[in-house]
């Protein structure tokens, strides 16, 4: 299904949330579809089951998917999720980084460079990397 980096400094949970979300935006996983179970993801990721369930916790939190008892997880109709609270934590993050860069000297055109890459990267389902 994906990979993950283990040498990253983003924690698995976070690598699997992003990836998770990156597939239902992308409509790869649609909605009401069965997401793999804890048990045989995490035996595919050969990682701890802890880890899978955190990120299915903090995708439940967050709108992505809804859990059905003795079922398993499933893909939330894209709609319902509210993403206001966050699109406006970034918005405020991404104000603060711009108007550092404008003063360092960065150009108009290096930001719009800048978002094109970054909208190509996530159309091609690249995971995002910090470092």
């Amino acid at each position: 299904m994906f990979e993950l980096d283990l040498r990253s400094r983003q924690p698995i949970y976070e690598q699997l949330v992003d990836k998770f979300k990156q597939l239902i935006m992308s409509e790869v996983l649609q909605q009401d579809e069965q997401l793999p179970s804890v048990r045989s993801l995490a035996q595919d990721l050969s990682i701890n089951p802890n880890t899978i369930q955190k990120a299915y916790r903090e995708l439940e939190a967050q709108g992505y998917i809804y859990s059905v008892k003795g079922k398993g997880s499933f893909v939330s109709q894209i709609s319902q999720i509210d993403n206001t609270a966050e699109i406006k934590e970034i918005r405020e993050h991404l104000k603060r980084l711009m108007v550092e860069a404008f003063f360092l000297g960065m150009t108009n055109q290096e930001m719009k460079q800048i978002i094109e890459e970054s909208q190509t990267s996530v159309l091609k389902g690249d995971a995002y990397d910090p470092d």
